[in-house]
């Protein structure tokens, strides 16, 4: 390979001329003598011609043209930049069912500093300019053909033609593995938690009715109590503490009255039958009449 730096079109052999890479002789030529290179390695026209080109070749070179009397005459700088050619890139693609799309890449070799593009069908997308691509899988409405370009200052390759093929069943989200465990998590920790709210809430329901079925069963059991109070009148109280109204017990009969003759049974029955009359009296006997014909009798007898 040669690279043409510059030219020189009045140039003779007892013209002075020197080369320079990155500050360092590479080429000295002085009254038709080379001192430092080849001959072969500078044109008539004073070019220098550079072979087999490494990475090492890049850098700062320079010329310099003397007069006779060493004066300058005239001098050139130029840059060398040294670039890999590009391989021929690869397209691939794969599909993404979840996402409901298709990835492709333009695999190539050493991408660092290459350009990239893509065309659609032939038709160019203007604003894909990564080394991937995207495309819905809505979007495809039938085998459409893809191809990628790698390029640089130097060369530029295309990739042949692919035609993705993606049948899936019908799209879902495009979610990871660990976000959906996270959302089922958190769904099964808020419904656990609904579920103890919800029996606590129960539980005082259940405590708050049994307690005011209680407190009312108490409250009906004082209010009827306490109707029954006033209408009962204890036999006990009117024993221990009897009235005004009503007759004083009868005398009981002495021991000495057992001892009596038995011949007396009239004047015992007269003395009988006034304490039996004062203490009817004494009682406000009951509406029912008293039959009169034997108190008659007695009286007679």
């Amino acid at each position: 390979m040669s690279c043409k730096q510059s030219s020189f079109l009045i140039l003779a052999n007892s013209h002075p001329m020197k080369w320079t890479h990155n500050s360092t002789i590479i080429f000295y030529r002085e009254q038709g003598k080379v001192s430092v290179g080849k001959p072969q390695d500078i044109s008539a026209t004073g070019s220098l011609i550079l072979k087999n080109l490494l990475f090492s070749s890049a850098g700062t070179y320079q010329a310099q043209v003397l007069y006779p009397n060493r004066t300058l005459a005239k001098m050139w700088t130029g840059r060398l930049c040294m670039m890999d050619k590009v391989s021929k890139p690869q397209l691939k693609y794969a599909c993404e069912f979840k996402c409901n799309a298709v990835h492709l890449n333009c695999d190539v070799v050493k991408p660092q500093g290459l350009a990239f593009s893509w065309t659609l069908d032939g038709k160019t997308l203007i604003s894909e300019t990564r080394q991937t691509l995207r495309i819905s899988l809505t979007q495809m409405k039938g085998e459409e053909s893809f191809t990628c370009t790698a390029a640089n200052q130097a060369s530029k390759e295309i990739s042949d033609i692919v035609r993705p093929t993606c049948k899936s069943p019908p799209p879902m989200l495009c979610f990871a593995r660990q976000t959906v465990v996270a959302v089922l998590a958190g769904a099964a920790a808020l419904i656990l938690l609904l579920l103890i709210i919800t029996v606590v809430l129960c539980c005082r329901h259940r405590r708050n009715k049994t307690h005011t079925r209680h407190r009312n069963k108490g409250e009906l059991r004082m209010l009827s109590v306490n109707k029954r109070d006033p209408d009962s009148i204890s036999p006990d109280y009117e024993t221990m503490h009897p009235t005004e109204s009503s007759p004083p017990p009868s005398p009981q009969p002495s021991p000495r009255a057992c001892y009596q003759k038995v011949s007396q049974p009239e004047v015992q029955s007269e003395n009988r039958l006034p304490q039996i009359s004062t203490a009817a009296e004494g009682q406000k006997p009951s509406p029912v009449p008293k039959p009169r014909t034997k108190n008659t009798q007695t009286t007679n007898m």
